[in-house]
């Protein structure tokens, strides 16, 4: 006759097991499995006792239960199996563990995701070599169209991408939407990683989405060292215009990359090219119709102007930029400097420009911008720029208002900035008030 536990008694051990793994206690999950502790234990949404031990990092008690029968094929209500969990977590011991008592190199999860794809992007070297040593697929695809080269390479693994490589995984295989593994890696950040994609062979003129350049990914993503690179090596048209209707040359110049600069001025960007209008539907614009106001065509010195890249201004113009170019919306240097937070950019822009009063087509002077402007730290010092360069705050704009007038309308800290560079300027009441 079988002798069966009472209910309550399962229920119990369930528990033990569940509060051991939760006290990354080796003895007391031990403990729990010799009274009876069912090593296949499964609790909320299909988490198994082997796949919560696996959350703990603990090699310890994964061993514990694999040598007391857990399975490792099992997985939760999300198609998470302990072994994808395993590569997630990172932990390579874990992984050889799970592998050595039987867990399937390639059984994947419910967006076909296998377990090399996870650890290729997570784990160490050596838990996509043992994958690799146990069959795993180094080319096998995703429900994205992904592979684990892609899955490397968005972390920057240098280490896995290797091992992936060696194995045969192809270099240039790419997404539906365009994307290889070295614009995975573009977008990691991670320039080193780009480059040893490169010197396996990736295509540096491949184009992605929306004919993106590899150049161009690399600027979206802010990945100057791989940007510079790819410059050299020919990876996009220099002259070249992105969704936003900017050139190389202009997101270099506004993000004050001075070495990148060079490179593309040596490899030929035109030093006055103008931007184009941008190819982006704005939200106000695919909902209501309303497109934003045009962008005017602009040179990067008016750019790296506008981002107060004081350095990079005067790059440009030893290399021949143009510092008296007007956009169509009569903005010069000086209104372009305005923006830019730079008071050492201003200055420059005054000193090339020459003059603190010059306004747009709208009679909008620099003074004009900051007294109807955000406080920033180097409001007072762009202040004192202007008044040591002559700027007169009683002009009046296309309305009618000097900066005077809109300083009354104007932020508490702007207005006491104001005041402090000109006392004498300042309205009545807002002198006796300071």
């Amino acid at each position: 006759m079988l002798a069966f536990a009472p209910l309550s008694a399962l229920a119990h051990t369930g528990e033990d097991i569940a509060r051991a793994i939760a006290a990354d206690d080796a003895a007391a999950l031990g403990a729990a499995l010799a009274h009876g502790g069912d090593a296949n234990a499964v609790f909320d949404y299909g988490e198994t006792a082997l796949a919560r031990a696996v959350e703990t990092q603990d090699p310890a008690l994964v061993d514990l239960l694999l040598k007391a029968g857990a399975r490792p094929t099992r997985a939760d209500a999300l198609g998470l199996t302990p072994l994808l969990l395993a590569c997630e977590r990172g932990n390579g011991a874990i992984v050889a563990a799970l592998l050595a008592a039987g867990a399937p190199a390639d059984q994947t999860n419910s967006d076909g995701v296998t377990p090399l794809a996870m650890c290729a992007r997570f784990a160490d070297g050596d838990a996509v070599r043992a994958l690799l040593a146990r069959g795993a697929v180094p080319d096998s695809v995703d429900a994205r169209g992904q592979t684990p080269l892609m899955w490397a390479a968005s972390a920057g693994r240098q280490d896995a991408a290797a091992s992936l490589l060696a194995a045969g995984a192809n270099v240039n295989r790419a997404t539906s939407g365009g994307f290889t593994p070295l614009f995975f890696a573009l977008a990691s950040g991670k320039a080193e990683a780009a480059s040893a994609l490169i010197a396996a062979g990736a295509d540096v003129t491949h184009r992605g989405p929306e004919k993106a350049s590899a150049l161009q990914i690399a600027l979206y993503w802010k990945n100057w060292a791989a940007a510079e690179e790819l410059v050299r090596l020919g990876g996009g048209d220099v002259s070249e215009l992105d969704r936003e209707g900017r050139r190389p040359l202009h997101v270099a110049a506004a993000a004050g990359q001075g070495t990148l600069v060079a490179a593309l001025l040596e490899r030929g960007a035109e030093v006055d090219a103008l931007s184009g209008p941008s190819r982006i539907t704005w939200v106000t614009e695919a909902n209501f119709g309303l497109p934003p106001p045009p962008v005017q065509p602009t040179t990067a010195l008016m750019a790296a102007a506008k981002a107060g890249q004081a350095d990079v201004m005067w790059q440009l113009v030893r290399a021949g930029a143009d510092e008296h170019f007007v956009d169509g919306a009569g903005v010069n240097l000086v209104l372009a400097a305005a923006q830019g937070r730079s008071a050492a950019a201003l200055g420059l822009a005054i000193e090339l420009a020459g003059d603190a009063n010059a306004a747009d087509k709208t009679r909008t002077t620099a003074l004009h911008m900051l007294a109807g402007g955000p406080y920033f730290p180097e409001l007072p010092a762009m202040l004192r720029v202007l008044a040591a360069h002559g700027a007169r705050a009683d002009l009046p704009d296309a309305k009618g208002k000097t900066a005077l007038q809109v300083l009354t309308d104007g932020l508490a800290p702007v207005q006491a900035a104001f005041h402090d560079v000109f006392p004498d300027k300042a309205p009545a009441s807002l002198a006796l008030s300071h």
